[in-house]
């Protein structure tokens, strides 16, 4: 999966500037129109807001940081709502753009334009020490991820290897295969999390994903995490609803179906030529976080997060904007396949924008 998706040559990320869209792969709140970036603005600046008026220095630049940035999109439409919001607040920004793919990072000074001015950095790590708000929107989903099996026998893990009896005849294909976990960080994250697995289901354990979490969280000093992502707690991602795992692909809008008995999955097909996807552990997330002092102070639909920060208030505005609220908000759509967890570290615990409609998952 890391091979495919973030090689420098080959990955699918790698390869473009943008994949999402209509002309692209997959649709993200982002393809939706800047209003997704709008809304997001008035939860940050509220943060911004609440981290600034804690500072022992009245004159300290805030850090607006995004995580899996892409060429800067989403950022655009953020800092663009916010000088139009708080043009003071505009002024002291300091805005972090962290993306793998090196032709995205070149694309970004020219799709943030003339808000460009608070662009501080450009990398792909996170800034060493910020204070302020960091939005990760669908990163951890694409993070490499493991995948195991239970059998009668025990926890197996999936390996990727290459048809042994094709080599040599040009014709090689890649297979799965079985073997002992390749660590026993996997069993460990099970066990900690209480899961028992049934012999014969499959689940992805995100270790990569708990270890960015983990860094990020070190590295805020004061602020908040906002990460909004597809996936689950633990005891429904785990469970017999997902008992064939959540890997998968996306092609053209099209999502892999389910797999076939005896066949090979479809995400191994075409290798990075399509994305590769698998639901996050909102709970494995949320236990990291607070391991390394995060407080967690919400955890609920995108539907209800944005209607908390005034999408319901909207319905004035132009015919564009009604529709891509509506794309935004609708169950069953982005709505509520989308989770939104927000964090706050050494900020105390406020009542956010975005978590006052209403706190619940579906």
């Amino acid at each position: 999966m890391e091979f495919a998706l973030y090689d420098s040559e080959s990955g699918y990320y790698a390869r473009a500037a943008q994949r999402s869209g209509r002309a692209g792969d997959f649709f993200t709140s982002v393809d939706v129109g800047p209003v997704f970036g709008e809304l997001l603005a008035v939860q940050i600046v509220e943060m911004l807001g609440m981290v600034q008026s804690q500072s022992p220095n009245p004159e300290s630049r805030p850090d607006l940081v995004e995580a899996g940035a892409g060429n800067g999109r989403l950022s655009n439409d953020i800092v663009r709502s916010i000088r139009t919001r708080d043009r003071e607040l505009y002024g002291r920004l300091r805005l972090h753009l962290v993306e793998a793919s090196a032709g995205a990072r070149e694309a970004q000074r020219d799709v943030l334009g003339d808000v460009g001015e608070t662009l501080a950095s450009s990398s792909p790590e996170l800034p060493a020490s910020f204070t302020g708000v960091l939005i990760a929107n669908e990163l951890l989903d694409a993070l490499p991820t493991h995948q195991v099996v239970m059998r009668d026998d025990g926890l197996r893990e999936v390996y990727v290897d290459v048809d042994r009896d094709r080599l040599g005849t040009g014709d090689w294909r890649l297979v799965t295969t079985e073997g002992a976990p390749s660590t026993p960080a996997l069993a460990e994250y099970l066990a900690r999390l209480s899961v028992v697995l049934e012999p014969g289901w499959r689940a992805e354990i995100n270790l990569r994903a708990v270890d960015w979490i983990r860094e990020a969280v070190r590295r805020l000093q004061r602020g908040f995490l906002i990460l909004i992502d597809y996936g689950h707690p633990a005891h429904e991602l785990y469970s017999v609803t997902h008992a064939t795992g959540t890997l998968t692909t996306f092609t053209r809008h099209t999502m892999a179906g389910p797999e076939r008995p005896g066949a090979e999955p479809a995400w191994l097909e075409r290798p990075g030529e399509q994305d590769i996807t698998a639901h996050v552990d909102f709970t494995g997330i949320q236990r990291a976080a607070e391991d390394e002092g995060a407080v967690t102070l919400g955890l609920l639909d995108q539907t209800y997060f944005l209607l908390g920060l005034g999408a319901a208030g909207m319905e004035g505005a132009d015919l564009k904007t009604r529709l891509a609220l509506k794309t935004l908000l609708m169950p069953g759509g982005l709505g509520s396949t989308l989770k939104v967890l927000i964090l706050g570290k050494n900020a105390g615990a406020p009542a956010l924008r975005g978590c006052a409609f209403r706190m619940r998952l579906t």
